[in-house]
C-alpha cells in the first residue's frame, strides 16, 4: 500500500529557477567550446571534480576556478570560471513558486538543493527559502546529491519517513536515490507538465 504523502520536496535550479545550464551553452558558445562542454566537464569524476568540491566546500572559490579550469585544459578546452558564474543566475519560475506555496499550505515542505558560496552570493533568494520548513544545501551540509545521506537528511529533518515524500529535479541522476529510497519522484523537464503530475500526486490545485 502506498504511503500517504506528508512532504513535497523541491530542487532549486532547473525547477524553482531557469537551468543553469542555459549559461553553460551561452559560455561555450562565447568560447568556441563543443556544446555540452562543461556538463561533461562536471560528469567526469562526478564526486572528486573541482565542481563536487565546491558544492560540498571542500574548496573556496579561488581554489575552484584553479582545479575547473585546469579540468577544462585537461579536457581540451579553455574557460573562464569566474566569467561563468557571473551568468550563472537563473529566472524564476513563478509558476512553480506559485505551487511551492500551496504544497506549503497542506504539507511539509523541503528545498534539497546542490548549492555553492562564491563572491556573488547574495541573499536575494530568502523570501523563497521562507516558503520551505527545510532547506538542505550541499555547501552547508558537506554532502551532495546523488548521495543518498543527503534525501535523509531532510527526511530526518522533517520527519518523515522516504515514502511519504514527494522530490522534484530536472536531472534524472538525482531522481534515481531518491525512488530507490521510496520517495515518488518527478522529473521536471517542461514546469507546467510536471506540476500536472504534482498534482495528480498531492491531490489538490498548484495552478491559477
Amino acid at each position: 500500500m502506498t504511503s500517504p504523502i506528508e512532504a513535497v520536496l523541491f530542487d532549486f535550479g532547473g525547477v524553482l529557477s531557469t537551468s543553469p545550464f542555459s549559461a553553460f551553452e551561452r559560455h561555450e558558445q562565447d568560447r568556441g567550446l563543443p556544446a555540452g562542454f562543461i556538463r561533461t566537464l562536471n560528469a567526469t569524476n562526478p564526486h572528486g571534480n573541482a565542481w563536487a568540491r565546491l558544492e560540498r566546500s571542500e574548496v573556496d572559490f579561488e581554489e575552484f576556478c584553479a582545479a575547473f579550469e585546469a579540468e577544462a585544459i585537461a579536457a581540451g578546452g579553455t574557460l573562464d570560471a569566474r566569467e561563468l558564474f557571473a551568468t550563472m543566475t537563473g529566472e524564476m519560475r513563478p509558476e512553480m513558486l506559485e505551487a511551492v506555496r500551496r504544497c506549503h499550505e497542506h504539507f511539509k515542505t523541503g528545498l534539497l538543493t546542490n548549492n555553492f558560496v562564491t563572491p556573488t552570493t547574495t541573499a536575494r533568494h530568502n523570501e523563497v527559502l521562507d516558503l520551505f520548513d527545510v532547506v538542505v544545501q550541499s555547501a552547508v551540509v558537506g554532502v551532495r546529491k546523488p548521495d543518498p545521506r543527503f534525501y535523509l537528511m531532510a527526511c530526518s529533518a522533517l520527519e518523515i519517513e522516504p515514502a511519504a515524500a514527494v522530490f522534484l529535479d530536472d536531472l534524472g541522476v538525482n531522481l534515481k536515490p531518491a525512488r530507490e529510497l521510496g520517495m515518488t519522484t518527478i522529473k521536471v523537464i517542461d514546469p507546467t507538465e510536471a506540476l500536472i503530475e504534482l498534482e495528480a500526486v498531492v491531490g489538490i490545485a498548484l495552478r491559477s
